[in-house]
């Protein structure tokens, strides 16, 4: 029997506070070699639909964490265009199979785990290298730059968040963290955003810098989530020749996106986030950027918490798919 749990199933098991420190473990399990994560396949989807070129893009990621019961396999994509048709830029579908036997254990809809898991990367990030109360400034006004603002009021205590989108989204994300107990307010530029902030996240698909590095306080951290490949880019050249220290979740597939690939950095430069859980990074003084192209390792290890949790509390339904 497989265990199929749906988005409203997700949303009953899901707890930030919890998801925060399962995350934490499976960046220091990374960290140390204990996970199995091979290179994720992306590739343009949708040409031909609606003209010569593409409407997204389709990823392929599977993950293991050392002495798991479980694997998983997660299916995603990203459609810019989704928001005109009131749907998330990002998808994502979630296999789950048993490590001992590689039998189906659960189908589960990932696209709240993929917001989620990747929101705790900034809530670690906020909690761990920046001093409470917080301002947050943050750029993008869709689901990950909403998850990133909860998972920091997770982790850390909050003066106040500013938010900035080119479109009136930046209204609809203020309103939707007020609601949830959060202080947020649209504003109008991303130096407003930026300037004053402790923690600054963005969350976009550009393909340009999303604010000027010359706005950044002095010792603010910085996370940067959206550019998870060569040509998307999030961060100005000014972002990185102030920083302190540059961390990245995943150093080797960090160094090629477009916010880092041309920064004159090298592998060598970066500082892998699980260092901070590990105690091997201690902060200086300065700006701190944290380069996040997202880790399957996290998938896996959110999956397996709400596979296990659902069996405990008989949420979700059983199928026999044989």
């Amino acid at each position: 029997m497989v265990r199929i749990l749906s988005d409203g199933d997700v949303v009953a098991l899901l707890d930030l506070a919890d998801l925060l420190g399962v995350v934490e473990e499976a960046f220091v399990k990374q960290g140390r070699g204990e996970v199995e994560r091979p290179e994720r396949p992306h590739f343009p989807v949708g040409t031909g639909l609606e003209s010569d070129e593409p409407l997204g893009t389709g990823l392929t990621m599977p993950a293991y964490v050392h002495g798991a019961e479980c694997y998983a396999t997660k299916l995603a994509s990203v459609h810019p265009g989704n928001p005109d048709r009131g749907l998330p830029t990002v998808n994502a579908q979630i296999a789950v199979t048993d490590a001992r036997t590689g039998r189906a254990r659960a189908y589960v809809d990932g696209t709240r785990i993929t917001g989620a898991r990747t929101g705790c990367i900034a809530g670690l990030a906020a909690r761990d290298l920046a001093e409470d109360p917080l301002t947050v400034g943050v750029i993008g006004a869709g689901t990950q730059a909403r998850w990133g603002a909860r998972a920091i009021a997770a982790g850390s205590a909050l003066e106040g968040v500013r938010v900035h989108s080119p479109s009136s989204s930046r209204e609809r994300c203020a309103a939707d963290l007020t609601e949830r107990g959060i202080p947020a307010e649209a504003v109008d530029t991303p130096a407003e955003a930026v300037a004053g902030a402790d923690v600054v996240l963005t969350a976009t698909t550009s393909e340009e810098p999303v604010f000027p590095g010359g706005a950044l306080e002095p010792d603010a951290v910085v996370v940067a989530v959206g550019a998870y490949g060569a040509e998307m880019r999030e961060l100005d050249g000014e972002t990185i020749r102030r920083a302190a220290a540059v961390l990245a979740d995943v150093p080797e597939e960090a160094i090629r996106t477009g916010d880092l690939r041309d920064s004159g950095l090298s592998l060598d430069d970066l500082v892998p986030f699980a260092d901070v859980f590990e105690g091997e990074f201690s902060r200086p003084g300065g700006i701190i950027v944290l380069s996040s192209v997202g880790s399957a390792v996290l998938d896996a290890a959110t999956a397996e918490f709400l596979v296990e949790r659902a069996e405990r509390d008989g949420i979700g339904v059983t199928v026999d798919i044989e």
